[in-house]
C-alpha cells in the first residue's frame, strides 16, 4: 500500500501564514472599477434638425476621400508615411513594448556564469622547513549561479497588466496623434484652396476696378467725368491690389505647414492652384456611445485607466515577503585542466525569504501614490470624454448654422450682383456720381470674399466634426484613418 507523504509539521505554520498572505493578495488587486460617463441619448445639436441623407458610400477609414480632392489624397498618405510628430509616437509605441517583454522576463529564472584567472604571490612565504622563498602560485574559478523569485503575490502580473494598459494607451495615442495631424493636413489643405479662390477672386476684382479707371478716364476727356472721379477709381483699384497681395501670405504660410506636415521641407514644396472649390460634405454623428467607441484619446485615457488601477495592486505587495530560490555551483583550482575534478567542486543551494519590517511609511506612501494617480486617470478620462461631447456639439452647431448664413450669404452676393449691375448702368448714363459706382462695386466684393470665407469655416466643421467623431461617424467601430506609419529605416547614427 502506497504511503502517503505530508508537510512536516514544524513547517506547516509557514505554509499557513503564505497561503493566508496569497489569499490577502488576491483579495486586494480587484478588477478596475466601472467609470461612469455622463453620456446623453443624442447629440443636442442633432435634435430638430435632420441632414440630407450623406454619400451611397460613406469612408470609413481614409475619411477625407469624401471631399473627392486627389491631391488631398495623396498628401494624406505623406503624412503617415514621413511625419515626424507620428514617427516620434510610433517610437514611443514601441518604448511600451518593450517594457512589457522586460517585465515578463521577470517570471523566469537568472542564470550567470564567471571564469577567472589569477597569478599571486606572498613576499614573505618560504618552502616549509627550507628557507626557501614559494614561488608564485595560479588560481582559477570557474562558477554557475542560478535564482528565481516566484511570483507568489501576483506582482509580476500585475507589472505585466499594468505595462500592457501603458502599451495599449500608447497605441490609441499613435492613432490620435495621427488622426489630429490627417485633421490639421485636411483643414489647410481646404482653407488653402479657399484662400486660392479668394485670390482668383481679388484678381477679378482688380481687372474689374482697371476697367473702371479706364471707363473714368475716356469719361474725363469726354468731359463727363471729373479728376475726382479719377482719383476715388485709382483708390480703389489700388486697395484691391494690396488685398488680393495681403491674401498671397496666407496661401504661402498654409503651403509651408503641410510640407511640414508631410515631412518635407518648405522651400522645396509648391501646391498649384485648382479651379475647383470642394464641397461641403454632410456627416451624420450618430449617438453619443457610438462616438465613445471610436475616439482614440478616450481609449487611451480608458487603458491609462486600467494600468493604474494594476500600478495599486503592485504597490500593495510591497507589504507580502519575497521567496528566493537560489542554486550555485563553483570550482577552484590552481591549474585549469583540474577545474572539473571533484575535490575543485562545491555547490550550495536553498531558499531565502525576506520581508521589509519598517521603512518609515515608504510602502504607505507609495499605495497612497499609486491611489492618487488613479483618481487623477479617473477625472482625465472623465474630462476627455466631457471634451469629446463638447467638440462634437461645437461642429455640429457649427454645420447646422453656417449653413443657414450660407444660404443667407448667397442671397446677399446675388442682391449685390444686381446692385452693382444697375448701379454701372446708371453711371454709365450719367444719373449717379461715381462714388456710388465705388460703394457698390465694394459691397459685391464683400459679399462673394465673405461667402468663400464662409465656405472656408464650414469646412474646417466638417473636417473639426470627423476628428471629433474618432475619424468615422454612423455605426461603425472606429477605424484605423489611414495608411499605418512606416518606421524610418535609414536614419543617420
Amino acid at each position: 500500500m502506497p504511503t502517503r507523504t505530508s508537510c512536516p509539521k514544524a513547517y506547516r505554520p509557514a505554509f499557513a501564514v503564505l497561503f493566508g498572505l496569497a489569499l490577502a493578495a488576491c483579495s486586494s488587486t480587484g478588477p478596475i472599477p466601472a467609470v461612469r460617463l455622463p453620456a446623453a441619448a443624442a447629440f443636442q445639436a442633432n435634435r430638430g434638425w435632420v441632414p440630407a441623407k450623406p454619400m451611397a458610400s460613406t469612408p470609413r477609414g481614409s475619411w477625407w476621400a469624401i471631399f473627392g480632392d486627389p491631391i488631398l489624397d495623396r498628401l494624406e498618405n505623406q503624412v503617415a508615411q514621413a511625419n515626424q510628430s507620428l514617427q516620434s509616437a510610433l517610437a514611443a509605441y514601441d518604448q511600451a513594448t518593450a517594457l512589457v517583454d522586460a517585465n515578463r522576463a521577470a517570471r523566469y529564472p537568472v542564470l550567470g556564469a564567471s571564469l577567472s584567472a589569477s597569478r599571486s604571490r606572498s613576499g614573505n612565504s618560504t618552502l616549509s622547513g627550507t628557507g626557501v622563498q614559494a614561488g608564485a602560485a595560479n588560481t582559477y574559478d570557474a562558477g554557475l549561479a542560478a535564482s528565481w523569485i516566484p511570483d507568489l503575490w501576483g506582482r509580476v502580473r500585475l507589472e505585466v497588466a499594468a505595462a500592457q494598459a501603458g502599451t495599449r494607451a500608447s497605441a490609441e495615442t499613435l492613432l490620435a496623434t495621427q488622426l489630429s495631424l490627417q485633421s490639421t493636413l485636411a483643414e489647410t489643405y481646404l482653407l488653402l484652396r479657399v484662400t486660392d479662390a479668394r485670390i482668383a477672386l481679388g484678381d477679378r476684382a482688380v481687372a474689374a476696378y482697371r476697367q473702371a479707371l479706364q471707363l473714368t478716364q475716356n469719361r474725363y476727356r469726354a468731359g463727363v467725368a471729373t479728376e475726382a472721379d479719377i482719383a476715388q477709381a485709382r483708390t480703389q483699384l489700388l486697395s484691391a491690389q494690396v488685398a488680393r497681395t495681403d491674401l498671397t501670405v496666407q496661401r504661402a504660410q498654409d503651403a509651408h505647414a503641410i510640407a511640414v506636415l508631410i515631412g518635407r521641407p518648405a522651400s522645396n514644396f509648391s501646391l498649384l492652384p485648382v479651379p475647383t472649390l470642394p464641397v461641403v460634405p454632410l456627416i451624420p454623428a450618430g449617438v453619443p456611445a457610438q462616438m465613445l467607441a471610436r475616439r482614440p484619446d478616450l481609449a487611451s485615457a480608458e487603458q491609462t485607466l486600467a494600468q493604474a488601477n494594476a500600478q495599486i495592486g503592485v504597490a500593495r505587495t510591497a507589504w507580502l515577503p519575497n521567496l528566493m530560490l537560489s542554486a550555485q555551483a563553483d570550482a577552484s583550482a590552481s591549474r585549469l585542466a583540474e577545474l572539473g575534478s571533484a575535490p575543485s567542486l562545491f555547490w550550495s543551494l536553498g531558499p531565502a525569504l525576506s520581508a521589509t519590517v519598517f521603512d518609515g511609511g515608504a510602502r504607505r506612501a507609495q499605495l497612497a501614490s499609486a491611489k492618487a494617480r488613479y483618481r487623477q486617470a479617473v477625472a482625465d478620462y472623465r474630462q476627455t470624454a466631457l471634451t469629446a461631447f463638447q467638440q462634437v456639439e461645437d461642429n455640429l452647431a457649427a454645420q447646422r448654422i453656417l449653413e443657414h448664413e450660407a444660404a443667407l450669404q448667397r442671397q446677399t452676393v446675388q442682391a449685390a450682383e444686381t446692385s452693382l449691375r444697375l448701379v454701372v448702368n446708371q453711371y454709365k448714363a450719367g444719373v449717379v456720381p461715381y462714388l456710388d459706382v465705388i460703394v457698390a462695386q465694394s459691397t459685391a466684393t464683400g459679399a462673394q470674399d465673405a461667402a468663400l470665407t464662409l465656405l472656408g469655416r464650414r469646412l474646417a466643421a466638417s473636417v473639426g466634426l470627423i476628428q471629433a467623431l474618432g475619424g468615422g461617424w454612423g455605426g461603425a467601430a472606429r477605424p484605423m484613418a489611414g495608411a499605418p506609419p512606416v518606421r524610418e529605416t535609414n536614419i543617420a547614427s
